[in-house]
Formats: C-alpha cells, structure tokens, sequence
C-alpha cells in the first residue's frame, strides 16, 4: 500500500531553492547591550578582587617587615642581656658591673640601653649617662669608655620614643634584672623595594582578568548575538537565516534548536504556500467541469437530463469531499477534534470498515483477507474515528495498489494495548519517502498520476494520536507496505469475545470508487 504523496507542484511560490544562510558574523571587538554588562561586571570583580589582594599582599609585607625588625630587636636585647649577666657575674652585683659590653651592643644597634635591678630600680641608662657631665664613676662603670650611649643612633634613641625591646637578665638561674633597649624610629628601606612589585603584579593579574573576561563575554554572548541576528533575518522575510554555530554547552543547544525551529519554520512557510497551489489545483478540475457544464446547460448544447445531472453532482461531492478532508485536518491539528469515547469492539469495527469500503476494493480489483484476534479485543474510543481513520487506510490502498495485489488486517492483544495491522502486496514506498508520508498534501513520484487530495495520511495519524496511539509504516519497494496502529487499552478491557477457538479468516475479493484521501 503506498501512502498517499504529494508531488512538487509548479508554483511560483515554491520555486524559491531550500538554501540555509548564515548570519551575518560581527566584528570580533563589538559586543552588544547584554555583552557590555557582563564585561562590566567581570571587570568590576577582577578589579576588585586584584585590589584587595594587592591590599592583602601590602599588609602582609608590611607585617613581615615588622615581625622581621622586631625579631632582629628581640635578639640584640638577648645578647645585650647575656653581656649584662657576665658583667653581673664578673662584679658579684651591679655596684661594680663593667657593663662596657652591653652598651657596645646597643650602640652598634643604634639603641638607647636600659639595665634595672630584680626589684625594677634603674642601675644603668644609657640616656641618662649621656646626659650627665662625665665622672670617674660613670667611666670606671663603662670600663673606660667616655660618653656611653653616644654610639651609632644612639642620640636618636635618647627620648625613648622609638620601638623597644626586652629581656630578662639571668645568672645562675636567677634573674636579676632586665634589659631594655629603646630603637631609633624604623626606616621604610624595605617598603619602598616591596611595594612596586605588589603593584605590578597586582596591574599584570588586573589585566590578565580583563583579558579573560573579555574572552568569557564574548564566548557566551557571541552565540546568543548569532541567534538575535538570525531571528531579526527570518523576522524580515528570510526564511533561509540560519545561525549555524558550534557553542559548548547549552549555548550550543540554543543555536541548534533555534536552527531546528527555523528550518520547521521555511518548512511550514513553504507548506502553507504550497497549500494554497495544492488546494487550488484540487479544486480546479471539479469547479471546471461544473462551469462548462453549466454553460453547456445554459447555452442549450445539452439537455439537463439525469446522466448530466449526475455529473454535475459527482463534481459538487468531490468539491465537498476536499472542503471535508481540509475541516477535518484543521480540527485534529488544531486539538479542537471531538471525541465521543467508548468501549469499541476493535473486530468488529475492522469488519464494518471492510464492509464500507467494498465498493471501491472490488473496483480496484484487491484481494482483502481479515486475521482477527480470536478473543475480540476492545479499546476506549470513538467508533466514528477509528472506523474513518481504517477507511482512509483502504481508500490509500485501493488508490495505489495494482489489480490483484492483497491486503490483509490482522488484530493482535499485546501487553499495553492493541496491535492492527493493514499490509499489502503494492508496489511499494521509496525510503526517501517514508518520513514525509504523513505530511499534509504530501504526494511522491507515485502519487503524481493518482488523484487525491495527500491529506488521508495526515488525517490518520492525527486521529490515531488523539486517541492515545500510535502509527508507523514499513515499506519494501516492490514487496509492499504494512502500516501498524497501536491503541491504549483500559486494563482488563475485553469486550464481546469471540466463540472461536483460532483467528478468523475471512478472504474476499473486493474494491471501489476512490474513498477519502
């Protein structure tokens, strides 16, 4: 059986090639209203994130530099400590400590030197003995040394201002007094060498972020620009605007779908276009033969007899079989079919479907054979569909079959539903016409030098669909077609059972005039 399809009709609208453009690319610098935004927003983030760490990286330089210092401080306190122990050991006390040594320390520091006692008296300092006028006493406690505490920055130590540092004084176990030496203001040599590089590296990873999020921005913005471009295309009549473009991710999904949708699109602009010359070649012949007949009546060339009549009337049912198959479609495409749902004995709804459109097998010259389930099943359906929906498949038969091929129904009870299957011995259907042969007004090669209007097909699968089911068709050029229908069944739905123990088997040679189409 051969399905109903629609061969290319010779219309100006349809004589436009399939091509598929590209949108045009954009500059690689521009970017749109969406993309500036994102690029805006990268940038303030890496703008902010490479200042707080820049910030970050200062303070921490800053704090090493200190704890640095201070450690250094820390360790001249501890041998300026350890040379006061020696010099406390040396005198069995602080009255006659040489502490000559210490204040080395401290000098070579640039330190102001602090000695006290166990009970916090003040024994030695060195601000104080640079301010006093010299004495034996104070140069025999300083072995000899004139002016202590004048030693490298140890003037700029004397106002006890700068960082300090301290450490216990311990002989034997015992402590017996403490050291402090107060250090000259700290310089900032160390800070001007670290923070040029901070700032630096700060700049170069601020515009490598910009780099990158320029990239980025682009990178996601590019395919959705591409799509934009394409919609406004097909929005300004170019059906053929395709954004056709590789993206990663769901970008990449976008652009194909959005070229699906615009292919489906040209496809239906071109169907609907082709519609209008299909339905006017439909509707040429018959209105044609009604106008010259009329005439003929008119004029007097023929008489109104009932041969005449019958004509006449033969074109206006062809007329309104076309109105009828076009009302039919819009209403199932449209969901607007109505069904009147029942229990229906699917047997015996083959049987009267066989029996409706003997007329037109007989004339087609067909052998029909019925294989029915021997336990009849049931579906919960409209009668008047299902049984229109079986008719159409026939008609397609009777169309397209040759004289003498068969056709045979069978019914099967399978897990989820029923199984119907209407298969011939035709001619066939070419592989490259099987995915369109549900298309409205689709008719191939074959279906040049049949009539019909190419919408029985398209009419079928949307009343099987809005029964819940299913269609498909498998075809063999030469060796036939087999179309199969799967209807949902309600659990446990079996009505009006057979009596017979084994499918029946009914063979008849039947056919007619052309059905619906």
């Amino acid at each position: 059986m051969i399905a109903e399809m629609r061969g290319d009709m010779p219309s100006p609208d349809t004589s436009s090639p399939d091509t598929s453009n590209t949108a045009a690319p954009a500059s690689p610098w521009t970017l749109g209203p969406l993309g500036r935004r994102l690029f805006a927003a990268f940038a303030v983030v890496a703008l902010a994130s490479v200042a707080l760490l820049a910030f970050a990286a200062i303070v921490t330089a800053n704090r090493g530099i200190d704890t640095a210092r201070q450690s250094d401080r820390q360790s001249v306190a501890a041998r300026a400590a350890a040379a006061a122990a020696e010099a406390y050991g040396g005198a069995n006390g602080w009255t006659d400590a040489r502490l000559a040594a210490a204040q080395t320390i401290a000098d070579a520091a640039g330190a102001a030197l602090t000695i006290r006692d166990a009970a916090g008296r003040t024994v030695y300092s060195s601000a104080a003995n640079s301010s006093a006028v010299y004495s034996p006493t104070a140069s025999s406690m300083m072995g000899g040394s004139s002016m202590p505490g004048m030693g490298p920055g140890g003037m700029s130590a004397m106002n006890g201002t700068g960082p300090s540092a301290s450490a216990a004084v311990v002989v034997a176990g015992r402590q017996v007094g403490s050291v402090r030496l107060v250090f000259a203001a700290a310089t900032d040599a160390g800070r001007p060498i670290s923070w040029p590089w901070v700032l630096a590296a700060a700049l170069a990873a601020l515009a490598l972020a910009l780099a990158v999020s320029w990239y980025v921005t682009r990178r996601v913005t590019r395919p959705i620009m591409r799509v934009a471009r394409a919609a406004e295309t097909i929005a300004a009549g170019d059906r053929s605007a395709r954004a056709r473009l590789s993206a990663p991710g769901e970008l990449g999904e976008l652009a194909r779908s959005f070229d699906t949708m615009a292919a489906d699109l040209d496809r239906a602009e071109r169907s609907r276009r082709n519609l209008a010359a299909d339905v006017a070649h439909e509707l040429r012949t018959p209105l044609a033969a009604l106008q010259a007949g009329l005439e003929e009546l008119r004029d007097g060339y023929a008489k109104p007899d009932v041969e005449q009549l019958a004509a006449l009337h033969d074109q206006t049912l062809r007329l309104g079989r076309i109105v009828g198959d076009l009302a039919e479609l819009s209403e199932a495409e449209s969901g607007a079919l109505s069904l009147h749902p029942a229990a229906v004995n699917v047997n015996r709804l083959i049987e009267e479907a066989v029996a409706h459109r003997e007329p037109q097998l007989r004339a087609a010259g067909l052998t029909v054979r019925t294989r029915l389930h021997p336990e009849p099943p049931a579906v919960f359906g409209d009668a008047d569909r299902l049984h229109q929906a079986l008719g159409n498949l026939l008609s397609n038969a009777a169309r397209y079959c040759r004289p003498g091929d068969a056709v045979t129904i069978s019914t099967a009870q399978e897990a989820d539903g029923v199984r119907i299957d209407v298969t011939d011995t035709g001619p066939g259907i070419a592989p490259d016409e099987l995915p369109r042969i549900f298309d409205r007004f689709w008719r191939g090669s074959a279906g040049r030098a049949v009539g019909g209007t190419g919408i029985g097909l398209a009419v079928v699968k949307e009343l099987i669909v809005a029964h819940g089911g299913a269609i498909a068709v498998v075809s063999e050029l030469g060796h036939g077609t087999r179309f199969t229908i799967r209807l949902p069944q309600p659990h446990g739905a079996h009505a009006n059972r057979g009596h017979s123990g084994r499918p029946a088997d009914r063979r008849s040679t039947v056919s007619g005039s052309l059905g619906r189409s």
